[in-house]
């Protein structure tokens, strides 16, 4: 019966993908060395283990969107659900390396990207758990066996925050992405075309320093 352990390497940026992909470079090992493992149908859950890491003065003013004031992060501070995801590993012995690739949003209504954002240096601990099914051959009669893949294989994995940050440039070079009600959307369109503004980005500098001024 296949005894496997998982480690994630690596991270790179995935290039000209149809949505911003990071890929983490994932070790598999099985003992014993010579039992074929006919395919593994692995699934991951990735999480960011927030309190794992020590943050800046400027990324705690850029984080109280997410967790309040820094006086009460040691309330507020908890493990986020990055992502699900899943990958099809085929046939080996012994020892296998495959990509698990990650679709990244760059969403600023989602708060796993509020989080990254809101970094600017050293790296994000990760905590990649696995499940999922193996099939293998039984070494006896050469038979395909079935077995599961139980929740505490994990692996910790330390990502650092250029890498999100050279993604979201390679996707969105200067750009951002804030999805809005279509109410305040269409008041917003409103006063873009009243107003003769060429853009968006005028239209919102029109309206930020009035709001600004008033606060």
């Amino acid at each position: 019966m296949p005894d496997l352990s998982f480690e994630v390497g690596d991270a790179r940026v995935v290039p000209y993908a149809v949505a911003p992909t990071m890929a983490f470079g994932l070790q598999i090992e099985n003992r014993p060395e010579d039992e074929r493992i006919h395919t593994i149908v692995l699934r991951c859950q990735v999480q960011i283990e927030v309190t794992r890491r020590h943050y800046l003065a400027p990324e705690q003013t850029r984080l109280r969107d997410l967790f309040g004031e820094p006086e009460r992060w040691s309330q507020t501070l908890r493990n986020m659900l990055w992502t699900n995801t899943s990958v099809v590993v085929p046939q080996f012995s012994g020892t296998a390396s495959v990509d698990l690739e990650v679709a990244c949003s760059f969403d600023f209504n989602v708060a796993v990207t509020k989080y990254f954002a809101g970094l600017e240096e050293g790296e994000v601990p990760l905590c990649f758990l696995f499940s999922g099914t193996a099939f293998y051959e039984n070494r006896g009669d050469q038979t395909l066996q079935v077995a599961p893949i139980p929740w505490e294989n994990e692996s910790r994995f330390r990502l650092p925050v250029q890498t999100w940050k050279k993604l979201m440039e390679a996707y969105y070079p200067n750009v951002a992405w804030l999805q809005l009600r279509q109410d305040v959307f269409a008041k917003l369109y409103a006063y873009k075309v009243q107003h003769g503004i060429p853009t968006w980005e005028q239209a919102l500098e029109r309206i930020l320093p009035t709001t600004q001024g008033s606060a």
